[in-house]
């Protein structure tokens, strides 16, 4: 794997939640390749297992983990598997998240026809647990982990967290409603955790992609001819670089983040990685 940048995490024992998703597998690749031990911790141990041992096939340290980072008891076992293993936590990851088609609207701007067309999901016909689930998943997947992992990090007075955020946080999007909020709350938390931790010795920063295609969101992006969405036509005549990110292009800004050589004077911020779509008006 090329790197943007490789700083010397040797020893260091990285947790990657939602570790096996298209985004955060390449984190996992990058950690390791600098020398971190990387921890994959996610729900399905299919992915995570596979994972672990495609980083351990070309020479890497890597353990699987499974845990859902909504239920504090097995992300405690997870924990409990770490300190066994390796160790505490060094650099926590805070992957995980994701939306509900349950709490997506199927259109931009509300109609007052719609009110009666059971054929179209308005705002008033969200799903009050797709909405839960949604929050519960980027907010507490985002605190628990955090709690369960950075005790380590608290006792030995250092340690990196990164949370992933959403272009979302700042200028929410249409028709999801759910997911705006909930990582407009990650933003936030990511703020709060770095002044509560700045005494502390522990820096908090945040990672904002802006639009990647991946599997999680293709229904929205791609016909299923594999043409593109008019969601996709707008997504790109809004972003200044005119296409899409790639996931490996967010690999520099995570590393520089975690070395603190690099940003060891950084905490607090919500980094945007876009393509220039946040400093875009339109105009």
């Amino acid at each position: 794997m090329k790197l943007p940048i490789k700083p010397d995490l040797s020893g260091r024992v990285a947790v990657v939640t939602g570790g096996a998703g298209v985004l955060c597998s390449e984190f996992c690749r990058a950690l390791a390749v600098c020398g971190a031990k990387v921890a994959v911790l996610g729900r399905t141990p299919e992915k995570t297992e596979a994972l672990a041992e495609e980083l351990r096939s070309q020479g890497g340290e890597a353990l699987d983990l499974c845990a859902d980072v909504t239920d504090a008891e097995s992300l405690r076992a997870a924990h409990e598997k770490l300190l066994e293993k390796w160790g505490p936590c060094d650099i926590l990851i805070n992957g995980a998240g994701g939306n509900r088609p349950d709490a997506t609207a199927d259109d931009e701007f509300f109609r007052p026809e719609t009110l009666s067309d059971p054929a179209r999901k308005s705002f008033f016909d969200l799903s009050e647990l797709a909405f839960r689930q949604v929050f519960s998943l980027n907010i507490l997947g985002t605190v628990l982990p955090t709690q369960v992992f950075a005790r380590d990090m608290a006792e030995r007075g250092r340690g990196c967290i990164v949370n992933v955020s959403s272009m979302n946080a700042f200028t929410p999007l249409t028709k999801i409603p759910a997911y705006s909020a909930a990582k407009a709350g990650v933003s936030n938390f990511t703020q709060w955790l770095a002044v509560h931790f700045a005494s502390a010795g522990i820096r908090v920063n945040a990672l904002a992609p802006g639009f990647f295609s991946t599997a999680q969101n293709a229904a929205l992006l791609w016909n299923a001819d594999g043409t593109p969405t008019p969601r996709t036509g707008k997504i790109l005549a809004a972003t200044p670089m005119g296409r899409f990110g790639k996931p490996e292009e967010l690999v520099g800004a995570l590393l520089f983040l975690c070395d603190e050589g690099c940003s060891g004077f950084i905490t607090g911020v919500v980094l945007p990685v876009d393509g220039g779509f946040q400093a875009y008006s339109g105009v």
